[in-house]
């Protein structure tokens, strides 16, 4: 096999002839932007060794550093069933890594004048007026817990929806059963299928949501939820736009982000990689949204696809203050407020952002993103001001300001191991920096 060295020798040849990789970023050596070539073949070993022991299916890893590509490569099978091989320009279920996607473009609406941080959603979204709270109350009868509804202290607002402090929940996390019951019976939650709330049309995934209590005062606890589903409603009740068609003219367009969307093209369905059918650390199957059709709804919260290269790219224009080869979707101020705390002292985090994605203290929450507080606490390399997310099926990216790196990985693979390979690559891209 070619070596890192001999990669990037080979994709720097490859541009000079016009030969374009599909991410197009610029492709530079490691050495020239302070990454050791060397040392970045330790992510190579690790993510093969996981390939071999049948760990991992298949995956893409992209490092980009200064907004230079330093590293891109592909592992394992793009589908172990056909026995296809994973290809750099594969397309994956990014599921939760559409939530900056939705995030960065409700921004962008508050941008244009059209929306403000502390509008109450029912302002957009009519059914959300004057909710209901299902709230905890202790019933020997009921293991010691039951639940009753009480009226919302106050309106989830804008703001809530980004940083998920809306009250609203997620069927498949929620432990409240009065809110888990009315996203069942209504079928935004599915037992049969993890995170899919694709199948009603947006009409009727509003009016739905809007009807069952929830889970929180809102504006008071911080769960990760539904509401960025409910962001992707609110873009298309303020713009009459369908949300995947928002997102191509103001965001995937501008980025050229070509393979991103809510569903894969009939031509592109040879490129979409597939899980083992069962997880190979429990032994469940394994079953993930079908996306070779368009969905109800643009599900903003779980519902996208993409390649390592498109995503990659928006996180370098996240990274440079929102814009990227001259096209800005958003302004630095704008990113900057993003990534920053927005939870503070006064909301509770009974589990909190970093112990759900990586296992580990350390981290708030921005308005889409999840938001490092300090070098030191967390226990993972990183520094201040980074920011990332990930998705069910394995994917994940971050981007860290004080070193300008960019990382992006995916996978199909929604094992208890995530949070594993979340912290492993985090700790594999930054031994690789010696500068």
């Amino acid at each position: 096999t070619l070596t890192t060295r001999r990669l990037t020798v080979l994709a720097a040849l490859l541009l000079q002839t016009g030969w374009a990789w599909s991410q197009a970023l610029p492709i530079a050596s490691p050495e020239s932007v302070g990454v050791s070539s060397k040392r970045l073949e330790k992510i190579s070993q690790a993510m093969q060794a996981e390939v071999e022991q049948k760990r991992l299916p298949g995956a893409v890893v992209m490092v980009a550093r200064k907004g230079k590509l330093v590293y891109s490569q592909a592992f394992g099978k793009l589908n172990n069933g056909t026995d296809a091989p994973m290809q750099i320009d594969s397309v994956f279920r990014i599921y939760s890594m559409t939530k900056p996607l939705v995030s960065t473009a409700l921004m962008m609406l508050v941008e244009d004048g059209k929306v403000q941080l502390t509008d109450p959603v029912s302002k957009y979204l009519p059914t959300f007026k004057s909710p209901m709270v299902s709230v905890a109350t202790h019933d020997p009868l009921y293991n010691g817990v039951s639940f009753k509804l009480v009226p919302a202290n106050k309106e989830p607002t804008i703001q809530d929806l980004l940083r998920h402090t809306s009250g609203l929940a997620y069927g498949e996390l929620t432990k409240n059963t009065l809110v888990k019951d009315a996203y069942t019976q209504s079928g935004i939650y599915q037992p049969s299928i993890d995170f899919d709330a694709r199948t009603p049309s947006s009409a009727e995934m509003v009016d739905r949501l809007g009807k069952a209590p929830l889970a929180q005062q809102p504006g008071t606890v911080w769960e990760y939820s539904l509401s960025v589903d409910v962001q992707g409603r609110i873009i298309e009740a303020v713009t009459g736009q369908r949300l995947g068609d928002f997102l191509q003219a103001r965001m995937f367009q501008p980025l050229k982000m070509k393979d991103t969307g809510f569903a894969v093209s009939a031509a592109n369905l040879p490129r979409l990689a597939e899980p083992f059918p069962k997880d190979p650390t429990t032994g469940a199957a394994v079953k993930l949204i079908d996306v070779s059709q368009t969905p109800g709804n643009d599900s903003g919260g779980a519902g996208g696809v993409s390649t390592a290269g498109d995503y990659l790219r928006f996180c370098q224009a996240m990274l440079d203050g929102g814009q990227l080869d001259g096209a800005r979707i958003v302004s630095r101020p704008t990113v900057r407020l993003m990534t920053s705390d927005h939870l503070g002292s006064a909301i509770a985090t009974p589990v909190s952002p970093g112990q759900l994605l990586l296992g580990t203290p350390g981290y708030s929450f921005g308005l889409g993103f999840l938001v490092r507080q300090a070098d030191g606490v967390a226990a993972v390399h990183g520094s201040a001001g980074e920011f990332m997310w990930a998705g069910y099926a394995g994917t994940f990216f971050w981007a860290d300001p004080k070193e300008q790196i960019c990382a992006v990985y995916m996978t199909q693979a929604p094992s208890p191991l995530r949070a594993h390979y979340r912290r492993m690559l985090k700790a594999l891209v930054a031994q690789s920096l010696v500068d």
